[in-house]
């Protein structure tokens, strides 16, 4: 059981079937015996939509004293036109990630029965304050003939290596000890060289990780025909995206795959969600499955120094096999509350 001690926990809904998987994912907190005090912020699509609100500095400020953020989804329906894209992408989500140093992202991944990747078990560690998705760039003649827009990515020595030294720092706690940089060094000699050159310095402190490089295209062939060869995968902000969904659908589904968007140390509030989307199509309708939801929070959990509990909650969910379709989102959630 919990130390009892409470944790301070923001939690934003968000947008579809957000509230409901966040929701089944507090219950099965509170299930394993740990104590939070929660707060729920009313941010996303519906609230950009009802008075134009996305995410001011006041807000974020509160966000950054909290111990942890708990999000369930964000985004408009399929088909919505209403919000242009990048309004809640940028104002939201990445203005969280910049605006709190949530460097590294970190996806686990755990193959369940049936998929190409059953019984494996890998992480992507993902840079997640610069790349491509840092917004340097810009348009000229927007419009015209002539148009020109360009998009830089910014790749800094400090922000490359303090997320190289965490996923060396995880993949030392593998049985299989391998770590894989995945870039594109023969054509992004610039910021590839950069990242290779880190990997091959930290890596001199981690003599027991042994180290691979792929290309990314290689990589996207590999997750497919051979997943047992990774361990924990380091690239950069939008390699680490791309990566991470295909990862997610190699291991059984997006609809169990978990995040962790982590100032790892605790500057800030680091914030825990789902990578599947908004899924509006069946909000309120019961059958959203809320096991990415809860092992995001098991990786809240581990987070907030609940260990005993995150690793409950976790086999708990490496135990589940019943029929996520046929259970629905709170039949799934009682049979977890239920192995506890």
């Amino acid at each position: 059981m919990s130390n009892q001690t409470s944790h301070r926990v923001a939690v934003i809904g968000g947008d579809g079937i957000g509230p409901e998987v966040t929701t089944a994912a507090l219950d099965v907190v509170a299930s394993a015996g740990v104590a939070l005090e929660t707060k729920s912020f009313d941010l996303g699509a519906a609230r950009y939509l009802r008075d134009g609100f996305v995410l001011d500095d006041a807000t974020l400020e509160e966000l950054r004293a909290f111990d942890a953020i708990l999000l369930g989804a964000i985004g408009p329906a399929i088909g919505d036109t209403r919000i242009a894209g990048g309004v809640l992408e940028r104002g939201l989500l990445l203005k969280m990630r910049f605006g709190l140093d949530l460097y590294i992202n970190y996806r686990p991944f755990h193959g369940v029965e049936g998929s190409l990747a059953q019984g494996l078990d890998f992480a992507i560690v993902r840079e997640n304050t610069e790349g491509p998705y840092a917004g340097e760039g810009g348009v000229l003649r927007y419009g015209t003939a002539y148009e020109v827009a360009t998009q830089g990515s910014v790749n800094t020595r400090f922000g490359v290596e303090r997320c190289v030294r965490y996923a060396f720092s995880r993949a030392n706690q593998l049985s299989c000890k391998k770590l894989t940089l995945v870039h594109k060094t023969n054509v992004l000699t610039f910021a590839g060289d950069l990242w290779r050159r880190v990997v091959a310095e930290v890596g001199a402190s981690f003599p027991d990780v042994e180290v691979d490089y792929q290309h990314v295209d290689a990589a996207c062939i590999y997750f497919v025909e051979s997943p047992e060869r990774y361990g924990v995968i380091v690239t950069d902000n939008l390699f680490g995206d791309i990566l991470s969904d295909l990862a997610g659908a190699v291991t059984g589904g997006i609809g169990y795959a978990a995040s962790a968007n982590l100032n790892p140390e605790k500057n800030s509030a680091s914030l825990f969600e789902p990578v599947h989307g908004a899924a509006h199509d069946i909000a309120g309708t019961g059958k959203a499955n809320p096991l990415a939801a809860i092992s995001s929070a098991v990786l809240m959990l581990e987070h907030l120094g609940e260990v005993d509990a995150a690793r409950r909650v976790a086999q708990a969910v490496a135990d589940f096999e019943g029929d996520v379709a046929a259970l629905g989102t709170r039949g799934v959630t009682k049979l977890i509350q239920e192995r506890l």
